[in-house]
């Protein structure tokens, strides 16, 4: 089996976690995915005897789950954790979860997948951890997030060192998740992208609130050697050129792509077979059927 490529360094992502919890987390990402998470899970007519976090940073996503599972299970790569966050407390890295199969009603995770390296395996492993009928709800940063910064800075370093180097992460797309969750063995499939807009006084702003959220830099093919001044300078200048508006604040995007499945069972809904749908499209629509050769009245 080919084995994934390595795009994270991932002892740096729990070192740069642990500094941003150090310095205080940038936390309104966070913010508004738990609240969106409690809000999706409130529509759920299900009660959930056992879940786990995986990965989620802080403990916002717990006390929510706390409210609505018997039983809430922290999943995080930091050992020293668990003396924070209690005995119910895993240290695991996301891609090599140490559960049998079918332990969990419901698995969550905010903010955490979008840096495994093998995503497709970790799916997979989260699937298995489920019980039948149980369910998967995580949301990743997504695609197009931080646009504006991975152009100003691959623009800035190919004028003034005559190459970019890789600096922003190569998010997930959503079109591929469903796939992927097709493939790990979900049933019922669904994605959804929130995009969110956040003005900066400037790009170093944008760049601090990074720092506090533990998401600088952790590319595996990153340069090692520091970031030059007049990169950074000639970055700042791009960047407020062509993504500042009339105040002089500029805009970053974050793209937060929801992703649900639940683990097959008997009892689910089931997709209707080709052909057996028992009214016509045209009916539906109020609409007169035409063949493919008949031109539709105007």
């Amino acid at each position: 089996m080919a084995q994934s490529p390595i795009l994270f360094d991932r002892d740096l992502l729990r070192a740069r976690r642990a500094r941003a919890a150090a310095l205080g987390p940038a936390a309104f990402l966070l913010d508004r995915v738990t609240a969106e998470l409690s809000e999706r899970l409130s529509v759920v007519l299900r009660k959930f005897e056992l879940a786990a976090d995986l990965g989620t940073p802080g403990d916002a996503v717990r006390r929510v789950l706390e409210n609505v599972v018997g039983t809430v299970v922290a999943v995080d790569a930091r050992p020293e954790l668990r003396a924070e966050m209690g005995p119910l407390t895993v240290a695991a890295d996301l891609e090599a979860l140490p559960f049998r199969d079918g332990v969990f009603d419901l698995a969550v995770s905010a903010l955490a997948l979008q840096f495994v390296n093998d995503l497709p395996g970790t799916l997979k492993q989260i699937r298995r951890a489920l019980k039948a009928d149980g369910l998967f709800l995580a949301a990743l940063i997504g695609g197009s997030s931080l646009g504006e910064l991975r152009e100003a800075f691959a623009t800035a370093e190919a004028e003034v060192e005559g190459g970019a180097s890789p600096r922003i992460a190569p998010f997930v797309d959503v079109r591929e998740l469903g796939a992927l969750l097709q493939r790990a063995g979900f049933a019922l499939p669904v994605t959804d992208i929130d995009r969110l807009t956040v003005r900066y006084a400037s790009p170093l702003a944008l760049m601090h609130d990074l720092r506090r959220m533990g998401a600088t830099n952790a590319l595996a093919e990153r340069r090692r050697a520091p970031l030059r001044r007049a990169t950074l300078q000639r970055m700042m200048e791009i960047y407020g050129e062509r993504f500042a508006d009339a105040d002089g604040r500029v805009r970053a995007t974050f793209e937060i792509v929801w992703l649900s499945g639940w683990a097959p069972h008997e009892g689910q809904q089931k997709p209707l077979a080709p052909g057996s749908a028992k009214m016509r499209l045209a009916d539906a629509l109020g609409t007169r059927e035409s063949s493919a050769g008949e031109k539709a009245e105007r």
